[in-house]
């Protein structure tokens, strides 16, 4: 089976957009570019589409060509020896699934996050207990190290909604989620517990869609739409399934993946009905 590509980070995607944009900017073609660097084209190509993380000495020439002047010049070396941060993630990538890894450095990055579940709860929600029976009951076979690093790494995922300036979490979820009893009743009501205490902070929004609503889009799957700071940085849906992660890219699809948040919004029952519909759950578990 061929092996998966990796995404670019945000800041990779950045770098290599400006790249492209300078050397259009200048009315020079790729093959030009080769011609004056020395570079192969196909390296060039790589560079300006993000699949290639470029060497300082590399970016220094084509900033010299183009030619970039401060303090645009200093911005972009500065992008690129950020481009190559990966935090606290680093030491979890060669154990998570790389598709999951980038989703998490691509998360890590977001102003914004809407995330839709129709079977479980939220990552960045989730309880030390719950994500334990989550990863024991969807990964049977999986070795007791292995599903302590997976809950270790989810649980860190859940420090950006403590920064001085979190992303906005907006978590949409069916009843199915907050009713189904991973892990048993007293992980259930911890784990409803921490929802209503999430739902409390002024950056985070939850609802939950009643079965009573009956059908609506998001019965085809759960999937997240991440924004991110820099008008430049063209937001990313991503979609998961038992064949892996998707990263979708396209306009189209991230209109439409809004257009489908924006209804399961005004399908759910509002944030206080949300709070009070778990509070009741946490009752009859």
């Amino acid at each position: 089976m061929p092996k998966q590509r990796s995404w670019p980070s945000v800041r990779l995607r950045r770098l290599a957009a400006q790249l492209r944009e300078l050397r259009e900017e200048c009315g020079m073609t790729q093959e030009e570019v080769s011609e004056r660097t020395g570079k192969d084209r196909s390296t060039l190509y790589r560079l300006e589409n993000g699949q290639q993380r470029p060497q300082r000495s590399t970016l220094i020439q084509l900033l010299d060509l183009y030619p970039v002047e401060e303090p645009k010049r200093g911005e972009l070396l500065t992008l690129l020896r950020e481009a190559g941060q990966r935090g606290w993630l680093q030491q979890y990538r060669s154990e998570l699934p790389e598709v999951y890894s980038d989703y998490i450095g691509f998360e890590d990055e977001a102003r914004s996050i809407s995330n839709y579940e129709s079977l479980f709860i939220p990552g960045l929600l989730q309880t030390e207990g719950y994500a334990r029976a989550l990863i024991q009951g969807t990964w049977p076979h999986a070795p007791g190290d292995e599903v302590e690093r997976r809950v270790t790494a989810r649980i860190q995922r859940q420090a950006l909604l403590n920064r001085e300036e979190p992303p906005r979490l907006w978590a949409i979820l069916d009843e199915a989620a907050v009713r189904r009893q991973v892990g048993g009743r007293q992980v259930m009501r911890d784990q409803l517990a921490r929802l209503r205490e999430a739902a409390v902070r002024p950056n985070i929004t939850i609802q939950v869609i009643p079965f009573d609503a009956g059908s609506h889009p998001g019965m085809d799957g759960a999937f997240v739409v991440l924004e991110f700071p820099d008008q430049a940085d063209q937001s990313i849906v991503y979609t998961e399934s038992a064949a892996g992660g998707l990263f979708l890219e396209e306009e189209v699809e991230i209109r439409r993946y809004i257009l489908m948040f924006e209804h399961l919004r005004a399908a759910a029952l509002r944030p206080e009905a949300t709070v009070s519909l778990l509070a009741d759950i946490a009752a009859e578990t």
